[in-house]
């Protein structure tokens, strides 16, 4: 436990309790828990004294899936298709709407053949990174942009892989060619992967940004992973109309060397029957790598992507979930499916929540993009002056508030990520009352 010394007893949640299910779960810092472990113990704080905690450490949807994609695949399973296996490169409307989506909702031309249906973005990525290593010999290591997604840094860990990265927070704009370069100089770097909007600060590149990416991807031949599980929501924009600018910011703006994750979890709600999308670029897909012939008798990266990396994880994705996406997608093309309405829900909530911590002494951590504060979106960063990340996260649990410390998301600042999705509006007086009495007690 934190050598903080605590201002108060009088706690929301029972100060006893908590203390000894710290205690017994093991945990000594809390700033290098995982969320599974913080959700075990909230659980069971939440079942000794029969409070609910405000749950801000799971990224999960917090919304109701849509009925066009739930109708399309109660409508397949009655049809019998889940006895039959799916083809390994995806269900073929799927594959032509969402070439149709990122034309009209990107702006970018891609080949439905380039495009991958996955068991959720992190097969994507875990296929990504064991393939990106092969391409190039002696290019053997991903340049992450943190902070980032903690699990795509565990897959590297598990494939036995190498991996490079820094805090973004100090390099925006200028900066960021500069410190690009230090790596990609080296010729070591395979892949450079971030998320935009960003997990877990919500920061958003610019355009500025994003051709910086996108041309010493060019000028160095390297990869990028660029990973929209968070689509079009950044609010500041309206990014709903297909086919009508603005469109969602993408680094295929730049540059053919890209792969795009997109997910169902977060946009559509579909996160329970995990369907994802790579977005390959027709150049990327299409390329040549001598150095993949040996292992997997093709050269070519598209057809190893799929037949060789992907066959060997799963052969293939789900059918279902694939006829219940492309309809939800052909919808969103059609102008019938306003999607990005249906998760500006996130957006007002985050608003909302982000005032009570304010009002009640914290701060925002990653406040601004560049000179503009930060969009009101899935999730924010807060701290309380005078406390670590790890001893805030750990006195939060006395006030029924969960969340995860931001450093295991690689970022060199103290703070918290704060999920809004399972915050229920019903919940804000609660919130309210909670915060207040924490800055009570806390406040310098």
């Amino acid at each position: 436990m934190s050598k903080l010394q605590f201002k108060s007893t009088d706690t929301p949640i029972d100060f006893n309790v908590v203390t000894t299910k710290i205690q017994e779960s093991g945990i000594t810092d809390f700033g290098v828990t995982s969320i599974r472990e913080l959700v075990k113990l909230v659980s069971q704080i939440e079942t000794e004294t029969g409070k609910t905690f405000i749950k801000m450490e799971m990224g999960v949807p917090g919304l109701k899936p849509s009925d066009i994609g739930t109708n399309a695949e109660i409508a397949a399973l009655k049809q019998g298709l889940a006895a039959i296996y799916p083809t390994l490169d995806g269900y073929p409307e799927l594959k032509n709407q969402m070439s149709r989506f990122v034309k009209l909702f990107l702006n970018i031309e891609v080949s439905a053949n380039c495009i991958i249906p996955t068991v959720g973005t992190l097969q994507g990525s875990y296929a990504v990174f064991k393939l990106l290593s092969k391409c190039v010999k002696g290019r053997d290591t991903i340049l992450f942009i943190d902070p980032g997604f903690p699990v795509q840094k565990m897959q590297i860990n598990v494939l036995g892989q190498k991996y490079e990265a820094f805090d973004v927070y100090d390099f925006r704009g200028d900066k960021l060619k500069q410190k690009l370069e230090s790596y990609l100089q080296k010729g070591t770097i395979s892949g450079i992967i971030y998320s935009n909007p960003n997990n877990p600060t919500w920061i958003c590149f610019t355009e500025a940004e994003l051709k910086i990416i996108g041309d010493l991807a060019n000028k160095y031949d390297v990869c990028i992973i660029e990973d929209l599980a968070y689509f079009g929501m950044d609010f500041r924009k309206d990014m709903s109309k297909p086919g009508e600018p603005p469109y969602q910011p993408s680094v295929a703006n730049y540059t053919d060397n890209y792969i795009i994750m997109f997910s169902s979890s977060k946009v559509f709600s579909y996160a329970g029957q995990r369907s994802g999308l790579m977005v390959v670029s027709n150049k990327m897909f299409s390329r040549s790598f001598p150095e993949l012939q040996e292992q997997f008798s093709s050269a070519n990266f598209g057809y190893v992507l799929v037949y060789r990396v992907l066959y060997a994880l799963s052969a293939g994705t789900a059918h279902t979930p694939q006829i219940a996406l492309a309809e939800m997608i052909k919808a969103a093309n059609s102008g019938n499916y306003d999607f990005i309405k249906e998760i500006r829900e996130y957006g007002e909530k985050a608003k909302i929540m982000k005032e009570m911590f304010i009002s009640n002494g914290f701060y925002i951590v990653y406040d601004k993009d560049i000179d503009e504060a930060i969009a009101d979106g899935f999730y924010f960063t807060i701290n309380f002056p005078g406390m670590t990340g790890s001893e805030l996260l750990e006195r939060l649990l006395y006030y029924g508030i969960s969340a995860i410390s931001l450093q295991i998301t690689g970022s060199t600042k103290q703070g918290l990520r704060a999920c809004v999705s399972q915050v229920h509006r019903h919940q804000f007086p609660d919130l309210e009352f909670r915060l207040e009495k924490f800055n009570e007690h806390y406040a310098l």
